[in-house]
């Protein structure tokens, strides 16, 4: 077995392998047995209304991050949690679909959805697969080799997936959730009590798309950072890519390995972004009570988080750079964009560019009013401009319109009693920042909002079944105490 970074190369090592990986899953084993993770079973069963037995918690989004909280309710005996994707298996999330970049941005050594159990992080899986030599040789983690540990991880876990399962709707049922759902193209329904979204960054909104671009030219003449493409079509075009920010870089390099006549790469600031927000973020006191601080405290801080851009990184920047075929344009604030016969015309205030095909790195644009499968809920669902009044100069209008979330991430209603379900859906992604804080939308914050959401979560299932859990307190007869002597010494 080989890593799939190129440019790091196994050393002949026999302690790495199948064997090696053996040994490590039963290290897993034994540790989760060390630490009581997986007790018992303590949820009581509820039935839905055909007389299935339904799940305690749904989570919608098996990748990074849907795995992490499914292994954090397993440790607190929550058993009957079911896990959808519409991913085909091994494809969740961007890794390896719409992922570019050759390694992770993350530094190696970040832990996440181990969550604190050392036979279970990546550097254990890697060094158990490679050998400890390639580890330490390591700059980054190759992409491909990171969903091979997710991979890994589900399996070790016993994580089961329903996959190309898509979520349609939420409906309310009796005293539980009714989800609709479309399996392997044929219509089903899922019954939970507690439901999580964790479908990443497009599940909290859509792609952003500059609205010039998408009034001006025909869907075929742009691409967003955030598809699927064949990178071979780009052979022989000259291709524009819009934005500075990593995901453009990742374009510019795929773009001219692909055989790109020429790549321009057209950024709105003069400056290029240097600044890595998640390196800053990373500590205890931000991540783990960021939730605890007061409602301007919180819009503040998002307002300051959100100016940061994600730079590229050195490697993919270095790279595109390299090409002859690729011009980096800064100062190039987008103006206008047009068809002049089959050429893409776009003005900018650093002068007009043609092409062939533009590449959009424009992020993502977070309003769960854009996803369908929302659509019937989130008129209901409480804003920050419903809970929130910014000082006068701060509005901001994109964060206010987040949705005000609560303690263990779940929706609150716009008007009290309006819509009770909604206290049972869980926003584990990037709308839940300015609520709960950057603890959701990535490797780095995990360790701290997975034991957030799983301790809301537990809490909202105890608090639901308190009269049940007082009648098997009151009825509890189990016999601990049988001397073989009695009590006064007589046999």
């Amino acid at each position: 077995m080989q890593p799939s970074t190129a440019d790091v190369s196994a050393s002949p090592c026999p302690a790495f392998g199948a064997e090696a990986l053996a040994a490590l899953e039963a290290q897993v084993a034994r540790e989760l047995a060390m630490i009581e993770a997986g007790q018992r079973e303590w949820v009581p069963e509820r039935r839905d209304a055909a007389g299935e037995v339904m799940a305690d918690v749904v989570i919608v989004g098996a990748g990074l991050s849907g795995l992490s909280v499914a292994f954090g309710l397993k440790r607190q005996g929550v058993q009957r949690v079911v896990l959808i994707d519409a991913a085909p298996e091994g494809r969740e999330g961007p890794w390896v679909t719409t992922a570019r970049m050759r390694t992770l941005r993350s530094p190696k050594t970040l832990t996440g959805p181990d969550l604190g159990i050392p036979s279970l992080t990546y550097r254990a899986w890697h060094e158990a697969s490679f050998g400890r030599e390639n580890w330490d040789a390591l700059d980054k983690i190759d992409r491909v080799d990171w969903m091979a540990y997710l991979g890994w991880f589900r399996s070790v876990l016993g994580l089961k997936v329903r996959n190309d399962t898509k979520l349609i709707r939420i409906e309310p049922g009796e005293g539980y959730l009714r989800l609709q759902v479309e399996e392997h193209g044929m219509a089903k329904e899922i019954a939970g009590r507690k439901v999580v979204i964790a479908t990443g960054l497009e599940g909290a909104g859509r792609l952003n798309v500059p609205g010039v671009i998408r009034e001006n030219l025909a869907r075929d003449h742009w691409t967003h950072s955030g598809e699927e493409i064949d990178a071979g079509f780009l052979a022989g075009k000259r291709i524009g890519v819009l934005g500075a920010a990593a995901s453009s870089f990742d374009w510019a390099v795929t773009a001219l390995e692909a055989g790109a006549e020429s790549v321009t790469v057209l950024a709105r600031s003069s400056v290029m972004p240097r600044t890595e927000l998640l390196d800053w973020s990373n500590f205890p006191g931000f991540l783990n009570h960021f939730a605890d601080l007061d409602d301007r405290s919180r819009y503040r801080f998002t307002r300051r988080m959100f100016a940061f851009k994600t730079p590229p990184t050195n490697e993919m920047f270095n790279r595109a750079m390299a090409f002859d075929a690729c011009r980096l344009v800064t100062g190039a604030d987008l103006r206008s964009v047009a068809m002049d016969g089959d050429d893409i015309l776009i003005g900018t205030s650093a002068g007009d560019f043609r092409f062939d095909h533009l590449l959009l790195g424009t992020g993502y644009r977070v309003d769960l009013a854009c996803r369908p499968e929302l659509s019937n809920l989130i008129g209901s669902v409480a804003t920050w401009a419903d809970r929130f009044v910014p000082n006068e100069g701060e509005d901001d209008s994109d964060l206010l319109a987040y949705p005000y979330l609560g303690p263990a991430f779940e929706f609150q209603e716009k008007a009290p009693g309006a819509l009770p379900m909604l206290a049972d859906i869980h926003v584990f992604n990037n709308a839940a920042v300015p609520s709960l804080g950057p603890v959701c939308n990535g490797i780095t914050g995990l360790k701290s909002g997975v034991p957030k959401l799983v301790s809301g979560i537990c809490r909202g299932l105890f608090q639901a079944d308190a009269e049940h859990f007082y009648r098997s307190l009151d009825g509890y007869d189990k016999i601990h105490f049988q001397p073989e002597y009695c009590c006064d010494g007589a046999a």
